[in-house]
């Protein structure tokens, strides 16, 4: 009855790197192609970092950690 079960277990982790892994190509695959110019490599690169300090800065706030 469990002759394979922990060789099913094992095999999760694996399916799930490849569906992220999936997921982040059919994301970023359409951009690609603005990273080619100077100017909206900037933009995109300066967007993302905004995004993640406004993220970080709302966390530290929600959860009561020291300010910067």
């Amino acid at each position: 009855m469990f002759d394979g079960f922990w060789d099913n277990v094992f095999r999760y982790p694996r399916y799930l790197i490849t569906i992220l892994l999936g997921l982040l190509l059919n994301i970023f695959a359409p951009l690609a192609p603005l990273f080619k110019r100077p100017v909206t490599l900037i933009a995109i690169s300066s967007l993302f970092v905004g995004i993640i300090v406004f993220v970080s800065l709302t966390l530290r706030a929600m959860l009561g950690f020291s300010t910067i």
